[in-house]
């Protein structure tokens, strides 16, 4: 039976609750079962049902930077393949409440998804999750780091109240029934 991942990225710690840079974390924290997560492979998991299959769900607590250390862990730890991973992602380059999935591709300068590149190749689904466009006279790193404002919280509400149809499209027909759904 194949093993599924699905991969939230974010930086760990209070600081970063609510964050732009932590959309993917609060993608997986909208499919998890329960607030009991074990800790392993540098990471938080938690093992749920979507559409009939089991997926184990992963935030890893290494910060962006360095996620693909914990994601090939786990990945070697549980045998997932590179077609059965889908990691969500925030992406300064869309606005807020958008969301694409993609099969596989580039890091489009997200070092979470770079990281995890670098550790397993780039033969991975991938959602990214709007966190806006980065405002004239902002740094990026502030912008990402900084709080959801009150404005884009509810679009970027409405994007993760998606993620579990998401999900269960992608795990019943595929990745490109889920590209032509919510993209």
């Amino acid at each position: 039976m194949d093993s599924y991942l699905f991969v939230g990225l974010g930086n760990p710690g209070q600081r970063y609750v609510g964050t732009r840079h932590n959309l993917g974390f609060m993608a997986i924290d909208s499919l998890a079962e329960s607030s009991a997560w074990k800790s392993e492979c540098r990471a938080v998991t938690q093992r749920v049902r979507i559409a009939g299959k089991d997926v184990l769900l992963a935030k890893p607590q290494t910060y962006m930077n360095l996620s693909g250390e914990s994601v090939q862990a786990l990945m070697s730890f549980y045998k997932v393949k590179p077609e059965n991973l889908l990691v969500f992602s925030d992406d300064v380059n869309l606005a807020c409440g958008k969301m694409r999935i993609r099969p596989s591709g580039s890091a489009g300068g997200q070092n979470g998804l770079k990281s995890i590149i670098e550790h397993i190749g780039q033969n991975f689904a991938r959602v990214r999750i709007g966190a806006g466009l980065v405002p004239e006279h902002w740094d990026l790193v502030n912008w990402v780091l900084s709080s959801i404002s009150k404005e884009d919280m509810p679009l970027c509400e409405e994007a993760i109240k998606k993620v579990k149809e998401l999900c269960e499209v992608y795990l019943t027909n595929g990745v490109e029934k889920a590209q032509n759904l919510f993209n």
